[in-house]
C-alpha cells in the first residue's frame, strides 16, 4: 500500500474515557531530560535552511544559480506573512561558500572579501541580506578559516620565500613530517605536500593548504574579516572543519580537537559577539557526542557556551535515518539520553537529516515515502534548531555519478526541461525524479512531502514548547521501539509528540501525564484519539503517523 500522507490540523478536544483497563506499564527507568536551551537569542529556536547557491536559482540563462535567483525565491521560502500556508516557513539561511574561490564548490577561498563573479556582487549580497530581514529570516555564511586555495594571495606569498612576511600564515617544513589524516586510524598518505624545496600542511588536499591559526597576525586578520561581513548584515557564521583548526603534532590527538583548537574558538566567539551579540557561530564537528559536547565550550558565564553555541548533531542524524529503515526508535531514544549525559545543560542542540557532504536523505532512503515522512516529523519535532539541506522538503535524490556534484544538484522547481531552474544548460544534470520530487507537483497536494514540512513548521512556530522547549522522552530506551514519544515543555505549556515508526498500527502508551483535555496542534488523518484511564494516555496510530497534542 502506498505510504502517503495528507494532514489535518483539529480544534480542542475533550479526552475520552477508556472502559478497558490497560496493559501494566513497563518497569519504569529514571526520565530522560533535556533542558530547554538557555538564553533568548533567535538561533535557539530557529529553523535554518541550507542554500547551495550555485544550485537554487539561475537568473541570467547561464546555468549557474546566483544571488538575485536566490532573492527572487525567497518568498518560497518565508515569505514574511505568518497567515499564508505557501511558503516553507524557515526562519534562517545558511549559505555555502559565496566568496571568490577557484572551484564550484567555494571551500577553497581566494578572496574572502570578494562575492564570486558567478554568483554576483557584494552589492547583490547586501540586497539578498535586506530582503531576508525585511521577510523576518536571517543570513549566516559558510566561513572557512582552516584553510584557504593555494591560489589565494596570501599563501602565494608565503610560498615564494622562507623570508617572506607572510611565511608563518601556513605550516611549513625542510622535511616531511609525514601525518596521516587524522579522522582515520588506519589512512594512509602525508598531508603535507613539497613545494619550492620545502613542504606545506594541508589536512584535505595540497590545494587547501591550512591557515596557522598560531600566528597572532592570522588570528586577527580572520576576526577582522568576521567583522567585516557582519557590517554587511551578516547574522552569523557555520565554521566549516572546527575540529582541525590548530595542530599540535602528528596523529588524531595533535591534529584534532586540540586544547589550542578550543582556545581560539573562545577568543573568535568572544569576538564576534562584541561586534554583533546575537549572531550565532555553528561548528562542523563531525565526531561521536562526547566530542560534539565539548565544542560548546563553558556555560558558566556565557548561556549556551562560550564556545560554538550550535553544533551539528552527526551521531543523531545517523540514528534518525536508522529509525526510519528499521521501524525502531531505540537508537534515538539511546542517543537523546547520551546527550542528557554528556551536552551542558541548556545548550541548543543542532539536529539534521544530511547535508551537502553526504549522500541525500531520499537516495539513502531508497525514496521511500513512508520513510521521507517519517525523518520529516521526527527531524521537526525535537529540541534545537533544525536544519533543512535544500530540496529536502520535496524528496530531492542524489544525481547518478558519485562525486560530490551529485549531492548538490540543481533544484527543480517543475518538470519543464529547465526545471524552473534556468533558461539554459544547468551547470551539472538534475537529479532523477524530479518529475515528481520538484516544487510545483507538490505545492498544492495535502498529502505531499512539501505539504508536511510547511505544516510542521508551521506548527513547531505555533508552540513555545515545540519551537523552543525541554524535551522529556517518554519511550523507553529498554528494547525496540516502533514507536517514539516524548513531552515538551516550555513554562506551563506542555506537548505530547507521538511517533509511529512502522508501516502497521501502533497503540502507544500508557502514558502518566496529567491533564484533562488536549488540542490537537497536527495530526495525521489516522492518529486515534487520546484515550484516557485514571491518570493513564494511550494513543493508537497508522504506520508512519505522527499526533502533536497540547496538553490541558
Amino acid at each position: 500500500m502506498p505510504r502517503s500522507h495528507s494532514l489535518r490540523l483539529l480544534p480542542v478536544l475533550a479526552l475520552t474515557a477508556c472502559v478497558s483497563d490497560p496493559a501494566p506499564p513497563p518497569p519504569s527507568l529514571p526520565p530522560v531530560e533535556l533542558a530547554p536551551p538557555a538564553g533568548n537569542e533567535w538561533y535557539r529556536h530557529a529553523v535554518f535552511y541550507e542554500v547551495f547557491v550555485r544550485s537554487f536559482q539561475d537568473s541570467n540563462g547561464d546555468g549557474k544559480g546566483d544571488l538575485p535567483g536566490l532573492i527572487s525565491r525567497l518568498d518560497y521560502l518565508n515569505d514574511g506573512d505568518p497567515s499564508t500556508t505557501t511558503d516553507l516557513g524557515v526562519d534562517a539561511l545558511w549559505l555555502m561558500p559565496v566568496f571568490d574561490s577557484p572551484s564550484y564548490h567555494g571551500y577553497d577561498v581566494v578572496d574572502y572579501e570578494r562575492i564570486n563573479p558567478d554568483y554576483g556582487t557584494l552589492e547583490d549580497f547586501e540586497r539578498l541580506c535586506a530582503e531576508a530581514h525585511r521577510r523576518g529570516m536571517r543570513v549566516i555564511l559558510d566561513l572557512v578559516l582552516n584553510h584557504t586555495s593555494s591560489q589565494h594571495p596570501w599563501f602565494v606569498d608565503s610560498a615564494s620565500s622562507r623570508t617572506s612576511a607572510k611565511r608563518d600564515w601556513y605550516m611549513w617544513s625542510d622535511t616531511d613530517p609525514n601525518w596521516a589524516p587524522p579522522w582515520d586510524t588506519f589512512a594512509t598518505g602525508s598531508t603535507w605536500h613539497p613545494l619550492n624545496g620545502a613542504y606545506y600542511y594541508g589536512v584535505f588536499w595540497g590545494g587547501m593548504p591550512d591557515l596557522n591559526m598560531k600566528t597572532p597576525a592570522v588570528r586577527e586578520e580572520v576576526k577582522r574579516i568576521a567583522s567585516f561581513w557582519l557590517g554587511k548584515g551578516v547574522d552569523g557564521f557555520r565554521l566549516d572543519a572546527a575540529r582541525y583548526l590548530i595542530e599540535t603534532g602528528g596523529g588524531t590527538l595533535g591534529q584534532a580537537d586540540t586544547a589550542e583548537t578550543h582556545t581560539f574558538w573562545k577568543e573568535f566567539a568572544a569576538h564576534v559577539r562584541s561586534v554583533k551579540p546575537d549572531a550565532v557561530l555553528v561548528g562542523e564537528n563531525w565526531s561521536t557526542t562526547p566530542t560534539i559536547a565539548t565544542y560548546y565550550g563553558s556555560t558558566d558565564q556565557v548561556p549556551g557556551g562560550d564556545e560554538l553555541p550550535l553544533n551539528f548533531n552527526f551521531p543523531l542524524a545517523e540514528e534518525l535515518l536508522k529509525a526510519a529503515r528499521t521501524s525502531d526508535g531505540n537508537g534515538v531514544a539511546l542517543k537523546l539520553a547520551e546527550m542528557r549525559s554528556r551536552y551542558p545543560k541548556g545548550v541548543a542542540d543542532a539536529p539534521f537529516l544530511t547535508n551537502h557532504d553526504q549522500v541525500r536523505v531520499a537516495t539513502q532512503l531508497a525514496g521511500d515515502q513512508g520513510d521521507l515522512t517519517t525523518v520529516a516529523s521526527l527531524l521537526l519535532t525535537l529540541q534545537g534548531s533544525p536544519f533543512l539541506y535544500y530540496g529536502e522538503e520535496v524528496g530531492m535524490a542524489n544525481g547518478t555519478t558519485n562525486n560530490d556534484e551529485a549531492k548538490r544538484t540543481p533544484m527543480a522547481w517543475d518538470s519543464s526541461a529547465g526545471g524552473g531552474f534556468t533558461t539554459g544548460t544547468p551547470w551539472f544534470p538534475f537529479s532523477p525524479g524530479r518529475e515528481s520530487n520538484n516544487v510545483a507537483a507538490q505545492s498544492n497536494a495535502p498529502g505531499s512531502l512539501l505539504s508536511r514540512y510547511r505544516a510542521l513548521i508551521r506548527t513547531r512556530h505555533a508552540s513555545e514548547a515545540l519551537d523552543r522547549g525541554g524535551l522529556k522522552l517518554l519511550t523507553s530506551t529498554q528494547g525496540r521501539a516502533p514507536t517514539l514519544a516524548f513531552l515538551r515543555t516550555f513554562g506551563e505549556e506542555r506537548v505530547l509528540v507521538v511517533h509511529s515508526l512502522s508501516d502497521s498500527s501502533k497503540t502507544a502508551g500508557p502514558f502518566e501525564l496529567e491533564a484533562e483535555s488536549a488540542e490537537v496542534l497536527f495530526a495525521d488523518p489516522t492518529v486515534g484519539s487520546l484515550v484516557r484511564n485514571g491518570g493513564s494516555w494511550s494513543v493508537s496510530l497508522s504506520g508512519r503517523a505522527t499526533g502533536i497534542w497540547r496538553l490541558r
